[in-house]
């Protein structure tokens, strides 16, 4: 199959001195951003709760927010899924735990107002939403006096325990174990939405992530990413030639900053779904990168004496209608992905769509040209020096 009948003469090259000089503007813009105004880290990354919601009933995400506020939320992103008609919502929030530092302080304060008791030492864990304190006499019935006691300062409480070892001399110290966030946004939105408007609702899904993970998560994508980079590197020196190597890698660096921009410009989240997108892309882009490579090689055979600008060209050239078709079929099954997607879904094919333009257009104006520098650099300094420096085929 043909998507292009005969051969074609463009000149790709011709044009790589604007190209370059345009994607550079670009990357650089997209690090400026990502330094000044950070990505939209998910939970998978900044740590927190995630939760789904079905309502029983037509509701807006504004209305959720504005619900979740009202009930005693603090900074609730939502985001609707689905159609409108689905009803189907995910909401956000920062923390695992319903134990942050201003509840922790009314935590203690009710602690140290039961009757009785004399507090000689105080932690808190708002990380694990673990509050340890130790008194001097035992708390008669402590299982349901201290947990009521922290439950009326507004924190939910999932577990009290007396700790073993305890004795008149050292004390009785207990750990108390705050409930999660799913508790405290149930009884929000009861409150602010069931109560005023009749519409009741479900979580159908939970998922918590602690900061500690998600630094741990961040840490391993980057990463992966690196390692990814660096393989592709030595691999097409080992393949073909020296010179070829740091195209193909400046490529890549390219394709992951510009992919990264379309998160930051778009402020979708960037999650594990993204380092996926990423690896992806790099896999993508350098397969596309390969083929013209290989190309490049066949040419410098068949025709040698011909600059290297003109042979690269010609492969481009020669390898333009598999390209063509590769990225069209590939964008295809995306687009339907886009218009039947939701959620995650969509976030990944739109990133996927945008990384199959710019990988392809990495392979003919990032790759091919840094090549050609780099032997028009060495052919200079051979020259220089008295010697050849132009770029012999390596054989397959």
């Amino acid at each position: 199959m043909q998507i292009i009948k005969g051969k074609t003469n463009i000149d790709f090259i011709g044009k790589r001195k604007i190209a370059v000089l345009l994607s550079t503007a670009a990357n650089i813009a997209i690090l400026v951003g990502i330094a000044a105004a950070g990505f939209n880290w998910g939970v998978d990354f900044a740590g927190g709760t995630l939760i789904e919601l079905k309502f029983s009933a037509n509701i807006t995400a504004e209305r959720v927010r504005e619900g979740a506020v009202k009930g005693g939320l603090h900074e609730p992103q939502v985001q609707s899924i689905g159609s409108a008609e689905d009803n189907t919502f995910i909401l956000r929030m920062g923390g695992v735990t319903q134990l942050t530092a201003e509840s922790v302080q009314k935590a203690e304060a009710a602690i140290r107002a039961i009757p009785g008791v004399e507090l000689t030492n105080f932690n808190k864990d708002l990380d694990n939403g673990i509050i340890t304190f130790r008194t001097k006499g035992e708390i008669a019935d402590f299982s349901k006096v201290v947990g009521d006691a922290i439950r009326s300062s507004g924190t939910g409480v999932a577990d009290v325990q007396l700790l073993p070892g305890h004795s008149a001399e050292s004390g009785w110290e207990y750990h108390v174990k705050s409930a999660g966030m799913s508790e405290k946004v149930k009884e929000a939105l009861t409150e602010g939405i069931t109560k005023t408007s009749g519409t009741t609702f479900e979580i159908r899904r939970t998922d918590y992530v602690g900061p500690q993970v998600g630094e741990q998560l961040r840490n391993k994508g980057l990463a992966a990413l690196i390692l990814a980079m660096l393989a592709i590197l030595v691999y097409v020196a080992f393949r073909f030639d020296l010179k070829f190597g740091p195209g193909a890698l400046v490529a890549s660096v390219h394709d992951v900053i510009m992919v990264a921009g379309y998160y930051l410009v778009t402020r979708r989240e960037f999650n594990l779904t993204s380092i996926a997108v990423l690896l992806t892309i790099l896999g993508y882009s350098i397969n596309d990168t390969i083929v013209i490579y290989d190309r490049i090689r066949e040419e410098m055979v068949k025709y040698k004496g011909k600059p290297l600008t003109e042979i690269i060209n010609i492969a481009i050239n020669d390898t333009l209608s598999r390209t063509i078709l590769t990225s069209g079929v590939t964008a295809l099954s995306l687009i339907g992905l886009l218009v039947f997607g939701v959620g995650e879904i969509f976030d990944f094919a739109a990133a996927m769509l945008w990384g199959i333009v710019v990988g392809t257009y990495s392979s003919v104006y990032i790759a091919s040209p840094l090549t050609i520098w780099l032997d028009e650099r060495d052919a200079a300094r051979h020259a220089r020096g008295g010697g050849a420096g132009a770029m012999k085929p390596k054989a397959a």
